[in-house]
């Protein structure tokens, strides 16, 4: 019986095996018909537009979206970190020891309709013995939040500037030209000084280090490049990367300038 139903499905494929091998010699013979020249031109445009779309693949998956928040300790990089995460401030009282890091949309597309791209934000701690943390997540970053207590600014005017001179001359910030805020935080209060003061004060010390450092820039390996032109002030408008200064309150949730900064770098 098995024999028998063996023998049916082959009569049943037969006629298809002829057909399938009379079309195998028609293609034969059209391919015969093809001057070599335009077979070997129409195999190179396969290959060649193969080639460009996995490239246009690779480069799209390399897109970052990485946003960095760093800074001295108690600017309130934390404080912000929740504010765009979800519209908290957890009281304006939090402290990390650890970065911080999500992957969300902002509190304030939650409400938009369509798609929209979640930002990788990453608050790293701004103690001076977890800032090697921050070398982890910079060559990956889209952008980098510096922010500033607008409040304690003055006191720590150096320690600010020296950190945020060692940031801007980072390989992994210069190669990659990644753009910078330094965020003002902390504008709700009376005593807060303005942005464009902290920006000028910064130009001031950073001039100073950049002087001092170049003494020593043989032995410093920690920073492969200097800053601005030689025998001119420093300006943030002579940094390779894009440097720009706002204002804003995690206290108050007034982060509008934060958050454009971040989805001009992570489109939605």
């Amino acid at each position: 019986m098995d024999a028998d139903k063996i023998e049916l499905v082959k009569a049943q494929i037969e006629p298809f095996l002829r057909q399938s091998e009379v079309y195998i010699r028609r293609i034969e013979d059209f391919v015969r018909q093809i001057p070599p020249n335009q077979i070997y031109i129409a195999v190179g445009a396969v290959l060649f537009t193969t080639f460009l779309l996995l490239i246009i693949r690779a480069f799209k998956h390399t897109i970052s979206n990485t946003i960095v928040l760093t800074g001295l300790s108690g600017g309130g990089k934390t404080v912000l970190f929740y504010q765009l995460r979800d519209g908290s401030s957890h009281q304006g009282t939090v402290t990390s020891m650890e970065p911080n890091e999500g992957l969300f949309v902002l509190n304030s597309e939650t409400s938009k309709k369509g798609k929209i791209k979640a930002v990788h934000l990453v608050d790293v701690p701004g103690h001076s013995r977890l800032r090697p943390k921050l070398d982890e997540y910079l060559p990956r970053a889209a952008g980098i939040v510096f922010v500033v207590d607008a409040v304690e600014f003055l006191p720590n005017c150096r320690a600010v500037s020296e950190y945020l001179y060692d940031i801007l001359t980072k390989a992994s910030v210069v190669k990659s030209k990644i753009p910078l805020l330094i965020l003002c935080n902390k504008v709700d209060k009376v005593t807060a000084h303005t942005k464009e003061f902290i920006r000028k004060q910064l130009e001031k010390e950073i001039d100073k280090l950049r002087t001092s450092r170049k003494a020593v820039s043989d032995a410093d390996i920690s920073n492969e490049f200097t800053l601005g032109v030689t025998g001119e002030a420093f300006s943030f408008s002579q940094c390779v990367n894009k440097v720009t200064v706002a204002e804003a309150s995690g206290l108050t949730g007034e982060i509008l300038p934060l958050e454009q900064f971040i989805r001009e770098r992570v489109k939605p």
